[in-house]
C-alpha cells in the first residue's frame, strides 16, 4: 500500500513535467501553424484568439495542458500533509487550472476594441492567472528553507520587473501600435513559471526518493 502511494506521488510530480513540455509545444507550434507568427512582437493569446488558423490546435493542446496539471496539483496537496503552506501551494495551482480552462471560454478578439466583452473578460482571466502563479510562487517559496526558496524569489522578482516593461511602451499601444519586445517579455514571464512547475517536480520527486531510502535504510 505503501509502495503504491509513492508510485502515484511519483506519477503525479511526472505530470507536472510533462505539463510544462506540453505548453512549450502548444505555443512553439502554435506559431509555426501561424506561419509568419513573431514571437518576440504578437501575445502568446493570439495563438488561440478568434479566427486564428492555430486556434483549434493550440486550445486542444491548452485543455489537455490543464488537465495534465491537475494530477500534479492533487499530488502537492496529498504530499503536503500537515504542511500548510504546501498544501496553500497545492490550492493555488488548482486555481491556476481552473482559471485557465475557464480563460478559454473568452478567447482574444482581435477585430474588436479593448472594450469588447470577450476582450475585457480575456484580460479578467488573465489578470486572475497572474494572482494565482503569484501566489503560487510565494507559498511554493516558503514551504522550503532549501536552495528553492531563493529560486522562488528570484522568480518573482524577474516578473515584477518584466511586467513593468510594456507600461514603458505606452506611446506605441496608445498609437496602436505593435509594442516592442512585449511576445518575448510575456514568453520570459510564461515559461520562467512553467519551468518552476517542472523544478517543483523535480524536488518533490526527490524527497519522495530521499523518503524511500530512508525507510529502507531504517528497516534494514
Amino acid at each position: 500500500m505503501v509502495e503504491t502511494t509513492k508510485r502515484l506521488r511519483k506519477l503525479s510530480f511526472i505530470c507536472g513535467i510533462l505539463s510544462s513540455l506540453l505548453y512549450f509545444c502548444a505555443d512553439i507550434l502554435g506559431g509555426m501553424i501561424w506561419g509568419n507568427y513573431d514571437f518576440t512582437t504578437q501575445y502568446i493569446s493570439e495563438l488561440s484568439a478568434i479566427d486564428a488558423s492555430s486556434r483549434s490546435f493550440v486550445v486542444s493542446l491548452y485543455i489537455l495542458y490543464n488537465i495534465i496539471v491537475i494530477p500534479f496539483a492533487l499530488g502537492v496537496l496529498r504530499f503536503a500533509g500537515r504542511k500548510r503552506v504546501l498544501r496553500i501551494t497545492g490550492g493555488m495551482l488548482i486555481g491556476y487550472i481552473a482559471t485557465g480552462l475557464a480563460g478559454l471560454f473568452f478567447p482574444m478578439d482581435p477585430s474588436g476594441t479593448a472594450t469588447t466583452f470577450t476582450n475585457i473578460m480575456h484580460q479578467i482571466f488573465a489578470g486572475v492567472i497572474v494572482f494565482f502563479i503569484l501566489l503560487s510562487l510565494g507559498f511554493g517559496a516558503a514551504a522550503f528553507a532549501t536552495w528553492f526558496r531563493y529560486y522562488s524569489i528570484g522568480i518573482i522578482l524577474v516578473y515584477l520587473v518584466l511586467g513593468a516593461l510594456p507600461f514603458l511602451s505606452v506611446v506605441q499601444f496608445e498609437a496602436g501600435q505593435p509594442i516592442p519586445w512585449v511576445g518575448l517579455v510575456e514568453r520570459m514571464m510564461v515559461y520562467g513559471y512553467v519551468l518552476w512547475v517542472s523544478v517543483l517536480s523535480l524536488v518533490l520527486m526527490r524527497m519522495v526518493r530521499d523518503e524511500t531510502q530512508l525507510t529502507a535504510a531504517i528497516s534494514n
